[in-house]
């Protein structure tokens, strides 16, 4: 054997044993989250991902014995990476609606919420009646877009600007490029409880559950809603909810008390 034939055998055996390397490696789920969603999914300051939903998933995927990695997807791309088989499931405050259930799965939800308007406190605006002729952002594809659409003739919304993701939404009402943010109040609401500049002016009720999302059918769904009975009557995710949010969950709540999957009509 040449020296040249000898160095690409080598080359070739260490590409393989490379290969089979990060095949070995491979995460057994991959979830999809729109990093940056606060208090759900997010970097801290040393740069690991973490939040509510991502030590919930953690937990899930410990008790089903499986390896876990985070992809980072825009709220809106989550829908067609999960119904491609691109990740195996998809978190980011997710709300279950009939809508949703008609090309993908839910497992139980595990956290009740409403929308809300948050601004800034120089702005003088108290709730959505001060919004007439302004500036709403929302997150592009939301609970949040989807209201202030159907609602922006009925409080004369100015324009409705879309963002993906709280962060560069909140930097541009700072800037005073938007008037007002509508968003999920507990994430809102964890944003602004150390920013006396920002407030949450007005709770808008919509009834949003919030779960874990899957391909339509999948069988892992059924497993992940396993475990969360599991979570809730052990009380695994009514901690979560005080250590995020600094409050009791209430005993009514999705947090709390068990819930058959949603099936849809």
């Amino acid at each position: 054997m040449t020296r040249a034939s000898t160095l690409k055998t080598a080359f070739i055996a260490g590409l393989v044993g490379l290969l089979g390397t990060t095949t070995l490696q491979a995460a057994d789920l991959t979830v999809g989250a729109n990093i940056g969603n606060v208090p759900w999914e997010f970097q801290d300051a040393s740069g690991k991902i973490t939040g509510f939903e991502v030590e919930l998933v953690n937990e899930i995927a410990e008790r089903l014995g499986k390896t876990v990695e985070f992809v980072n997807t825009p709220f809106n791309g989550l829908f067609s990476a999960v119904q491609s088989g691109r990740i195996n499931m998809a978190i980011s405050s997710i709300t279950i609606t009939e809508k949703r259930l008609e090309s993908v799965s839910f497992a139980q939800p595990y956290y009740d919420s409403d929308q809300s308007l948050t601004v800034t406190a120089s702005s003088g605006i108290t709730g959505l009646s001060g919004m007439n002729g302004k500036v709403v952002g929302v997150d592009t594809g939301s609970t949040g877009d989807m209201w202030a659409e159907a609602h922006s003739a009925e409080h004369s919304f100015g324009e409705i600007r879309r963002y993906e993701g709280l962060q560069p939404a909140m930097l541009d009402l700072v800037a005073g490029r938007v008037d007002g943010y509508i968003s999920d109040i507990p994430a809102l609401l964890y944003y602004v409880k150390d920013k006396p500049e920002l407030k949450v002016v007005e709770r808008i009720p919509t009834g949003e559950k919030y779960s874990i999302m899957f391909n339509k059918g999948d069988p892992l769904a059924e497993e992940v809603n396993a475990v969360i009975t599991t979570l809730k009557e052990e009380g695994f995710i009514a901690e979560l909810h005080e250590t995020w949010f600094g409050a009791k969950a209430e005993d009514t709540t999705s947090t709390v008390t068990v819930l058959d999957m949603p099936k849809g009509k």
